[in-house]
């Protein structure tokens, strides 16, 4: 397990291939959120964020987007500045889902899913042939097919979260970025929207807060701490039950599945800050 303000040395790829944060930080108001946090997902790869609430997940989400512009450090796109290129050009290659998306519009599913072809359009252009299929395609992997004709408020949770990563698909991304997708979706339908995003062929990273679905998905995990790395790593190199009790304050006993070596958490109790348990 590696520790510190970035991440380990097998997370590194081509510096000047895809998305990459270097020491980046963010201070708001004095008080610093993300603190010299280095990521540089492997291309294709799921990446998981990780960390109690307010560690700097969703901020560091932001960054890597362009949402947010780092108060430090820098944020690249095959080498490129993300603050010295288009917004434009930043959309067809980064799509965003965020947590518990929402829209007062009555759009159907199919125009909400048509919104990830903004990016690829001019100004008042029509819909082109390319545009609808790739609608048709998000629509497809996503299972919404059905569904394109229905009002989007109309959808479950879980349908309106796979909604928004059809239109995440339909902008035809090499690099996905989710907050919190599983949140408020009961067990079935957060493992229904984990193999969806895990089959994608995008470079994703993802913030979770459920260890146990983090190791099952993902092929490397960040945890984070007060918006410092603590870890980074394979699953089963960052899952540790020391890790577990140093970060989030929780006792845990951590097996490992015989075919992968997948680590499973089973978490025994709090501790204080003294380090005894709760009771």
């Amino acid at each position: 397990m590696s520790t510190g303000t970035g991440t380990d040395a097998a997370m590194g790829t081509d510096p000047d291939t895809g998305l990459r944060a270097e020491r980046v930080t963010r201070t708001v108001g004095g008080h610093l959120i993300v603190d010299g946090v280095s990521v540089t997902p492997p291309p294709g790869s799921l990446v998981g964020l990780l960390g109690p609430n307010g560690s700097g997940k969703s901020t560091l989400l932001r960054l890597l987007a362009g949402v947010l512009a780092p108060t430090s450090g820098v944020v690249t796109l095959d080498g490129h500045p993300l603050n010295a290129l288009p917004r434009k050009a930043i959309a067809r290659r980064i799509a965003v889902v965020e947590q518990n998306a929402a829209t007062q519009a009555e759009l159907t599913v199919g125009e909400v899913v048509r919104l990830g072809r903004v990016p690829h359009r001019r100004a008042w252009s029509a819909v082109s042939a390319a545009d609808e299929e790739a609608v048709r395609h998000a629509l497809a992997r996503t299972g919404l097919m059905d569904r394109a004709d229905q009002l989007w408020h109309t959808l479950s949770g879980g349908e309106r979260q796979r909604a928004q990563i059809a239109r995440a698909l339909a902008q035809e991304p090499r690099e996905l970025l989710l907050d919190e997708p599983t949140n408020h979706l009961d067990i079935r339908h957060q493992l229904d929207l984990l193999s969806l995003v895990a089959s994608l062929p995008v470079t994703t990273v993802i913030a979770l807060h459920d260890l146990n679905l983090a190791a099952m998905y993902c092929d490397r995990l960040i945890v984070l701490r007060e918006g410092r790395v603590a870890a980074g790593g394979t699953p089963r190199e960052v899952l540790t039950e020391d890790l577990v009790a140093e970060v989030y304050g929780v006792r845990a006993d951590i097996t490992h599945d015989a075919p992968h070596g997948r680590p499973h958490i089973r978490f025994l109790g709090g501790q204080g800050s003294s380090g005894q348990p709760l009771r």
